[in-house]
């Protein structure tokens, strides 16, 4: 790489976000040493244009293909990734494999299989307050000679809400845009994960806020697996329920699209070598230019003259744009992805497929004399590649995580000091479910836990107006270890087939 000092302002972003410390700023200007891999970084992140390759073979460099970066690394270096360095022109790692047993430590505790599940759970088992009385049911259960409690609530969560997911690539709104429910702001549009749009709904500063009740009662009806419907501020309607495929104005999103532009690329590889002479996947994160893609290379394909209007990422795969036209992108016509076509390199005849990430839209076209693509029939073969991609994604879904913070004074419930409950849920010697459910809990401080809403029975979320949403959950420990923390030893009694005997609250 080399820096064209006329254009370098000296702002030093290439300095900051090299990977491998190869830029320093002298006399304000950049400058870049040898341990440079080549990762193109600072290409990416100058925002003059100063940055061109220099295309000078470093005797001994070699490039990495473990991802699409494509280092070039001189002996003796390690990659922009910290994982390969070359030795005498072989990539090794830097790092060696480790056993289950090698990291048991870090993976923390497991729990006893004796209180992996609770003996009955909180659904139906009403609420403790004020709180420092005992929870509505603490009861005892031998399993395996050993004596296992389980203590129950449905808990009031002022520190509670959902994580939404819904499998599309269809735009729905702008990162951080408001969600109303019945007119109301509930939650926002979250950052996107792997093929699936994400909301945030609830939440405590939502539901102590102006319209903290219809944030309850719309976290309440979604974790409950109702059908809801929401609207973006600047985007979509949705109709949303959890285990059903959403419908985002108007339209039923049938497919989950198998992975990115570059990663159907690497997928359907072989199906796209014989579907056309170069393939676009277009995509609204990362749409691939087959020949150019590493997989392409694989395969032995010299890249075509064919450009993208995208911003490039890396060789083959580039930044997509947000729309409601094809892959989730802002293209109404596939083809405009298209900037140019270099006909000395991509003769005309040529042929290329244009495809979404799930083979729901796709065309073809041949590139005639004047170096433009004119539309044709989908080949027998490029309709074989478009339908293995469309067989291979999944169906499209709404999922729901419910959040909960139960580290606060419902603690109470289950002992008279509150810090051991916690200290013990974090070392698994006492187990936290959800209507039966496994949690994930969250490390560090408090109890804040992760519940797939479809594993807890319908119907066992509800809300109070104070505003807070309710969740039934349980905790199962040894009958010596609740001693040991304080429990309500008074409270306990023994679990019976029959409905076990509440605490008597009444003094």
């Amino acid at each position: 790489m080399k820096i064209d000092l006329e254009r370098c302002n000296g702002c030093g972003l290439c300095v900051k976000d090299c990977p491998v410390a190869a830029i320093t700023l002298q006399g304000k200007k950049a400058v870049i040493g040898q341990t440079c891999v080549e990762c193109h970084t600072c290409f990416k992140v100058c925002p003059r244009g100063a940055v061109h390759d220099e295309l000078v073979p470093v005797a001994g460099a070699k490039e990495c293909n473990h991802c699409p970066v494509g280092c070039r690394i001189p002996e003796g270096l390690t990659g922009a990734c910290g994982r390969y360095t070359n030795r005498k022109r072989e990539m090794v790692r830097t790092r060696p494999l480790l056993t289950f047993a090698e990291v048991a430590q870090e993976v923390g505790p497991e729990p006893e299989i004796l209180i992996e599940r609770p003996s009955i759970t909180a659904i139906g088992a009403g609420g403790t307050y004020p709180d420092y009385m005992p929870a509505p049911y603490i009861v005892t259960h031998e399993r395996d000679g050993v004596e296992v409690v389980t203590v129950v609530t449905e808990v009031p969560l002022s520190y509670s809400g959902l994580k939404v997911k819904i499998d599309t690539d269809l735009e729905v709104g702008q990162e951080g845009a408001a969600i109303t429910f019945e007119g109301r702001t509930v939650g926002m549009v979250e950052t996107e994960e792997y093929g699936s749009k994400m909301l945030a709904i609830g939440g405590v500063n939502r539901l102590t806020g102006r319209h903290g009740f219809a944030a309850a009662r719309a976290v309440a009806a979604i974790a409950n697996r109702e059908a809801v419907q929401l609207k973006v501020k600047g985007g979509a309607k949705l109709e949303i329920q959890v285990g059903q495929p959403p419908v985002i104005d108007g339209q039923i999103v049938e497919k989950m699209r198998v992975g990115c532009g570059s990663a159907s690329a690497g997928l359907f590889a072989t199906f796209f070598l014989d579907a056309a002479d170069e393939v676009i996947v277009l995509d609204q994160h990362i749409t691939s230019l087959f020949s150019h893609h590493a997989s392409g290379r694989c395969l032995g394909l010299s890249p075509s003259g064919v450009e993208l209007c995208f911003k490039q990422s890396t060789p083959g795969r580039y930044f997509g744009t947000h729309g409601k036209g094809w892959g989730g992108t802002d293209l109404a016509d596939p083809l405009d992805i298209v900037s140019q076509v270099d006909i000395s390199i991509t003769a005309p005849g040529s042929t290329l497929l244009i495809t979404e990430t799930t083979g729901q839209n796709a065309a073809m076209y041949v590139l005639g004399w004047d170096g433009k693509y004119q539309p044709t029939e989908l080949t027998p073969k490029a309709r074989l590649a478009v339908s293995a991609l469309a067989e291979t994604c999944q169906r499209s879904r709404v999922a729901a995580v419910y959040v909960g913070g139960a580290g606060g004074s419902a603690r109470a419930g289950v002992t008279r000091y509150p810090l051991r409950l916690t200290r013990a849920v974090h070392a698994a010697k006492a187990v936290l479910t959800c209507g039966g459910s496994k949690v994930f809990v969250l490390p560090g401080g408090g109890i804040t836990f992760y519940a797939d809403v479809e594993k807890v029975r319908a119907g066992s979320f509800t809300w109070v107006p104070t505003p807070a949403t309710v969740a039934p959950i349980e905790y199962t420990m040894r009958l010596s270890d609740y001693e040991e923390m304080g429990g309500h030893m008074e409270a306990v009694k023994p679990f019976t087939a029959e409905e076990p005997v509440p605490w008597n609250r009444c003094k």
